[in-house]
């Protein structure tokens, strides 16, 4: 059965995966954040992906570990 990913809004596109994954809460800083990239525990769109500064966009989704995220964009106020 396939896993109902979490929401994860962002105000404005596109997005760095660093930066996405410090906004979700997986990481705590960037150089975490490259860590976990560069050791292959990251999944865009069901690919592996090693560039943190890859270009994140509504609809996009990023798996790391037990996490499934999707990227929705809202207008911010």
């Amino acid at each position: 059965m396939p896993r109902t990913p979490d929401m994860i809004t962002i105000t404005k596109e596109p997005i760095r995966l660093g930066q996405f994954l410090k906004l979700a809460n997986l990481v705590q800083d960037g150089l975490e954040a490259k860590i976990q990239i560069q050791n292959g525990a990251v999944l865009v769109n069901g690919v592996l992906e090693k560039r943190r500064g890859r270009q994140l966009n509504h609809g996009d989704q990023v798996t790391m570990g037990d996490s499934l995220l999707l990227i929705q964009l809202t207008k911010g106020a």
